[in-house]
Order: structure tokens, then C-alpha cells, then sequence
């Protein structure tokens, strides 16, 4: 899939940023206030687009790294300039990347992922290993312009510290646009050296290339535990464990949506996954934007139809994580009643968005300053149409990244927000 070009619409909405939107405080009606060096701002935050050039795609500290125009790009300074610069013929199709600690950067297209050590001097093709040690290898399109996503992800932070060394661990949002793909679970305990599958999810028959040869179905064919895609994976440090949760739906071939719970052997480099919970759509578990803080476990209902009460199972909501399976210990922190799966927590601030086609709002983030004590929804309906995902931790100048889809995937543009607090 091809990113559109974006400069025009991104100039025209930079320019007109400061004077259009709306917002909505627990159903009261307020007008924004001007930021004039910040784009525009609300109660809570200042909020601006990302430039016209390049696509900036992860953040991490003061690095930010993009892509456009056949090239990636690499800046040390937040994003101000962009000196570090390489020419990529596939840079409109990358789907992936993060920025890792050591200053590697691991960035990845529709079925190929590269690394770089030397702030893109150089980058190399990453081949995947699969959970036996051998290759695992990307199948052959039958449409060769539908290759699928097999590394792009909903969530936005993938790294962690796990007993004082970095792993980084994601699982592909897919199935969606692009053709049809297997759905896993990745992780690299080397900074991006070696790239290695955590965890298949088994052969979902409606998620298949049609005209496939016989014996070519996509999928663990031992597993069944069939998904969509990935919605979010995460660490509890207090665990030292992984959670992950998938979606869509009931097909007629088995429930999509699941908790799963990994716990990963260093010594062995190996995973053990267990099955929490697996339920119909319309649930509080049909979710994403999991986070953990202080040890308690917090995420976002993305819960539609069909229904099975007079409203959706849908909120933000909060419990022990051995709790999980039990919604009498659950907290309902706010419930912004339209589907959301990503929400993001860093310093007391809680930041999600809404999935525009299923919102009355075009555009819609949900916000609280306080750990879920207050609660605010703002209508950016400036920007058109859009839904936030790939929530990024705020860089160095206290920017949040957020990516802005149109519709509920396709690439849109770049929003940053920065908490007034």
C-alpha cells in the first residue's frame, strides 16, 4: 500500500490548526485557546501536525525517524532537522519501525525488516527466525501489490526493560488492508539483531489469499487459536510477564478475540504463552491500549455489536492483574462510549482516541492529567475524519506522537500533543 502524498492537506491544516476545533468536557462545549508557537491547545494540551516532510514515523528521546520521497531520515534534535539520510525505494511502503536504546533503528516494509547501527550510514535486511530456529520466510503474494503488513503495528511502544536488558516485542496488526498475512508476535533481545517469533496464531480461513494453491493456507497449522490481528502487547515489570490481546470478531470459525499471558526464559529463549480469557465482540475484553503503572493493569474497550445488553461493554477500565477475568474487580475509570483500541499512559497522563467510523466525533481523543481522577473528550475535527493509533512516549521536548488514520488505517498524517501540566 502506498502512503498518499501529504504535503498540501498538511499545509493547509498546520495553517488553519489555531483557529478551527472544538471540544467537549463531559458534555460542555468550549472553544479552544491560541498557542501561537504550538500550533493551537486546549485545556489540557497544545497540539500541532507533524511537517509536511518527512513521515515521521517513531520517536524516541530526542531521535525522531521519517520517511518520504524515496529516502529515510534520522534526526537527533526532536525532529528541527533532519541530517542523517539514506535513499530507500521502498521508503513508501514501510509499515514499521522503533528506535532502539543503543541508537539502532529497526524499520520495516510490508514483509521485510532492515536494521541499521550506524544512524543510517548503512542498513542491512533482518531475516526473521522462526520459533524452531530456522528462517521463517514471508509467503508469495498471489496479487504481488497485496503482500500484506506482517510487522505494522496499532500500538506504538514496543520496548521495555526486562531485568535490566532491552527486549522489544510487537505483534502485526494486519488483515485489514494490504492482502492477507499470518499473524504473530515478534521480539528481538539484541537490539534488532536478530528478530525472532514469540508466538503464531493458527489459519484463520477468512483471512486467506483467494486463489491460493491448496496447502498454502496462512497461519500455525498446529495452533488453534485463530485471531484477526494483534491489538497490543505489553510488560508488567512487577510480573516480569507479557500480555497481548487480539481482535476482531465470530466469524462461524471460532472467537478472534483473546487475552494471552507470556512469561519469557532468557536462558532458554524461550516463551510460555498462556490463554486468559477468549470472548465475543461485544465485550470490555474486545480491547487495547493495555498499560501497566504501579503494578495495576489499565486498558480501553473497543466492544461493538453485536450486542448482548441494552448497551456496549465499553470504558476505560482498571484492576490487579490477577483480577482480569473478573469483572466485579474491575474499575470503570470512564467510559467514552465509542470504540477505542490504543491508549497511552506516561506520567500521570492518560491519552486514547476514538475509531472515527464508529464516533460521532471525526476526530476524537479522550484525555485525563490525573490518572483517570478527571476525564475530558476534544473533537480535532480540523483535521477531518481520523483515528489515533501508534501512541508514542512524549520525545525530549514533551511532545506525545500519535498517528492520525484516516478512516481507521490508512495513513493520514502526524499528531503531536504536549501536556500543558
Amino acid at each position: 500500500m502506498k502512503h498518499p502524498p501529504p504535503p498540501t492537506r498538511r499545509q493547509f491544516l498546520t495553517a488553519t490548526a489555531a483557529t478551527a476545533g472544538s471540544m467537549l468536557l463531559l458534555g460542555v462545549s468550549r472553544k479552544l485557546h491560541a498557542a501561537p508557537s504550538d500550533g493551537a491547545s486546549t485545556e489540557h494540551f497544545f497540539y500541532r501536525l507533524g511537517p509536511a516532510w518527512p513521515y515521521i514515523d517513531s520517536q524516541r528521546d530526542n531521535s525522531a525517524f521519517g520517511f518520504g520521497d524515496g529516502q529515510i531520515v534520522l534526526s537527533e534534535d526532536s525532529g528541527k532537522t533532519w541530517p542523517h539520510r539514506a535513499a530507500f525505494a521502498e521508503a513508501e511502503n514501510i509499515t514499521f519501525s522503533c528506535l532502539l536504546k543503543n541508537g539502532n533503528i529497526l524499520f520495516a516494509t510490508r514483509q521485510q525488516i532492515f536494521l541499521s547501527t550506524d544512524k543510517l550510514k548503512s542498513h542491512r535486511p533482518i531475516r526473521v527466525k522462526d520459533r524452531d530456529g530456522s528462517d521463517y520466510m514471508p509467503h508469495t503474494p498471489v496479487n504481488p501489490d497485496h503482500p500484506g503488513w506482517y510487522f505494522h503495528s496499532l500500538d506504538g511502544e514496543h520496548t521495555w526493560d526486562v531485568k535490566g536488558s532491552e527486549m522489544l516485542v510487537w505483534g502485526n496488526y494486519c488483515n485489514v488492508v494490504g492482502g492477507p498475512v499470518p499473524v504473530n508476535i515478534y521480539y528481538s533481545t539484541d537490539s534488532g539483531q536478530t528478530v525472532k517469533i514469540a508466538y503464531s496464531f493458527g489459519q484463520n480461513s477468512r483471512f486467506q489469499q483467494k486463489g491460493a494453491k491448496p496447502g498454502t493456507l496462512l497461519g500455525d497449522s498446529k495452533n488453534p487459536l485463530i485471531c484477526r490481528h494483534v491489538h497490543c502487547v505489553t510488560y508488567n515489570p512487577v510480573e516480569n510477564a507479557f500480555y497481548a490481546c487480539t481482535g476482531d470478531i465470530d466469524r462461524g470459525e471460532g472467537k478472534e478475540c483473546h487475552w494471552l499471558r507470556g512469561t519469557y526464559d532468557a536462558q532458554a529463549d524461550a516463551w510460555d504463552w498462556k490463554v486468559l480469557l477468549s470472548v465475543d465482540s461485544d465485550s470490555r475484553f474486545k480491547s487495547g491500549g493495555i498499560n501497566f503503572v504501579d503494578g495495576k493493569l489499565y486498558w480501553i474497550s473497543d466492544a461493538n455489536g453485536p450486542r448482548v445488553g441494552p448497551k456496549h461493554d465499553r470504558g476505560i477500565f482498571t484492576c490487579a492483574p490477577a483480577d482480569l477475568a473478573n469483572r466485579d474487580a474491575h474499575k470503570l475509570l470512564f467510559n467514552p462510549e465509542f470504540e477505542s483500541a490504543n491508549m497511552l499512559i506516561q506520567d500521570g497522563v492518560m491519552i486514547a482516541s476514538h475509531c472515527a467510523p464508529a464516533s460521532t466525533y471525526a476526530n476524537g481523543i479522550i484525555y485525563s492529567p490525573d490518572m483517570g481522577k478527571t476525564w475530558a473528550q476534544y473533537d480535532l475535527k480540523e483535521f477531518g475524519p481520523r483515528s489515533g493509533c501508534r501512541f508514542h512516549r512524549k520525545n525530549s521536548d514533551g511532545w506525545f506522537r500519535v498517528d492520525l488514520r484516516k478512516r481507521w488505517i490508512d495513513f493520514g498524517e502526524i499528531l503531536f500533543i504536549k501536556p500543558k501540566q
